[in-house]
């Protein structure tokens, strides 16, 4: 008897226990994540945008939401413990975060992610290894080439702030020299070179991001070409002298005609000196008599002179 009693004892104390042991997690409920952590964690990165992307979490019936944080160099190598929440990933219904203006600096980032149910949460998932924006790839630009009359003009692709271009443009024909132009932005037409008729010229660019200091490939060399231009452009050069001429010489002109009428119907009549009064009238009346002799002397031509002395 006293046997089976300590039997029956054994056998409560278990059930005790193992009730107690399934209960823990029960009270413990807020503390342990009950969401499986998102898996394959990983960065596609594109001229300088850079997505984190990871497989979803599934939970029938409900709508999973997600965190990113994010560690730079100075908070993984002198607080690791501090981690800052990514500026469009917090509680985002995607599985995938555009961690562009949070990578702002050449250095190495860690990325973390954890799901979120209503009020419960998974484990923080870890990029295995650091994100560093100078591993992005770069790709060619778009571009497009046009010629506006004989002027060739290029237009590329508009990949934002950080990106310049190098434009290289040649004439094709053997030896040609290669022609290298740095384009700042894009999305604007910029001119190349004035082409000649009858001519072909060709165009290539690349990328350039002084952020990193690499420059992507070449994109595809793209071909125009001037035909059947000449004679207009013959054409348009004689309008131009023509007008020049016309400009300057109808003026000339009709000024040397104004000046031609004017000698010819209005002659400018000149008094001759000997009847040019060189001293003031009042001056002559108030003269004395002798003085008036003498100023008519002085006014005589030497030939009244003489016949005056005859007389």
């Amino acid at each position: 008897m006293q046997t089976f009693t300590m039997v029956l004892e054994e056998i409560w104390t278990s059930l005790f226990m193992w009730f107690f042991y399934a209960l823990i997690p029960c009270l413990l409920t807020d503390e342990v994540a009950i969401l499986p952590a998102p898996q394959n964690l990983s960065v596609l990165s594109t001229n300088m945008k850079h997505l984190l992307m990871w497989s979803p979490v599934t939970v029938p019936g409900e709508t999973v939401y997600y965190s990113v944080e994010y560690q730079g160099e100075y908070e993984s190598l002198y607080t690791s413990h501090i981690w800052i929440p990514s500026s469009w990933c917090s509680l985002t219904e995607g599985p995938e975060c555009d961690v562009t203006d949070d990578i702002t600096a050449t250095v190495p980032y860690n990325l973390r992610v954890r799901a979120t149910v209503g009020s419960q949460t998974s484990a923080w998932s870890i990029l295995k290894h650091p994100f560093n924006r100078n591993s992005t790839i770069l790709t060619p630009p778009g571009m497009e080439i046009t010629k506006d009359g004989f002027h060739l003009v290029i237009e590329l692709e508009d990949l934002g702030p950080q990106f310049e271009f190098l434009v290289a443009y040649w004439r094709r024909e053997p030896g040609a020299e290669e022609h290298v132009k740095m384009v700042r932005s894009g999305g604007i037409p910029v001119h190349l070179e004035t082409m000649e008729p009858g001519a072909a010229y060709c165009v290539k660019a690349q990328t350039f991001v002084k952020a990193i200091g690499r420059y992507s490939t070449f994109s595809q060399t793209e071909c125009v070409e001037v035909q059947g231009e000449a004679i207009p452009l013959v054409l348009a050069l004689f309008a131009f002298v023509g007008f020049m001429l016309i400009l300057v010489v109808v003026p000339l002109f009709v000024w040397k005609m104004g000046r031609l009428l004017q000698y010819s119907c209005c002659p400018v009549v000149v008094l001759p000196d000997t009847l040019k009064i060189t001293n003031s009238p009042q001056k002559l009346i108030s003269c004395r008599r002798e003085e008036v002799d003498a100023c008519a002397t002085a006014v005589m031509s030497p030939e009244e002179l003489l016949r005056a002395w005859i007389s």
